[in-house]
């Protein structure tokens, strides 16, 4: 039920550009490779997630489980999963308001080559829940930060 709720969420976050959800503009916020859409964190937020350590062994997870799941382990087969889970353990400790910098590709670069649909991305944001399920995060810190992730669909999502 809960990633019923979420996806619905999510779906409409997609289809109106998000400012009904979205968190406030920050005046510092500035368009980085980690978000082409400068939203500020809830105050918070990267303590919640346990900081950059929480950060680090929630992408590891995560990948660890993006590379098991059935529907995304062929596109993740030949990732090479520590590169992919400190460039996302950066981009979300970025993107939740921590010290991290992210200096990898924009999302629209690194998904150029790859055929991802509306269905991919949705699995993958379920893979995400589980991690942080499985890690303890509250579903409200977790909806925080799939509200700053949610954007990066038009970016992400190239097979209509």
């Amino acid at each position: 039920m809960k990633q019923l709720i979420t996806l619905c969420a999510l779906s409409l976050l997609a289809l109106t550009g998000g400012p009904a959800f979205a968190q406030s503009m920050d005046k510092a916020a500035a368009i980085t490779p980690a978000s082409a859409y400068p939203v500020a964190p809830a105050a918070g937020l990267f303590d919640a997630f346990g900081g950059q350590t929480g950060i680090r062994t929630l992408m590891n997870d995560f990948v660890t489980r993006l590379k098991a799941d059935p529907r995304l382990a062929e596109a993740f087969k030949e990732a090479n999963a520590a590169n992919l889970s400190s460039q996302l353990a950066d981009q979300v400790c970025q993107l939740a308001g921590g010290p991290c910098v992210y200096n990898g590709p924009s999302m629209k670069e690194a998904h150029s080559s790859m055929d991802v649909t509306r269905a991919d991305f949705n699995a993958l944001v379920e893979v995400l829940q589980v991690s942080m399920d499985a890690r303890g995060i509250p579903f409200t810190r977790q909806n925080q930060l799939l509200a700053l992730l949610a954007p990066m669909h038009r970016d992400v999502i190239n097979v209509r």
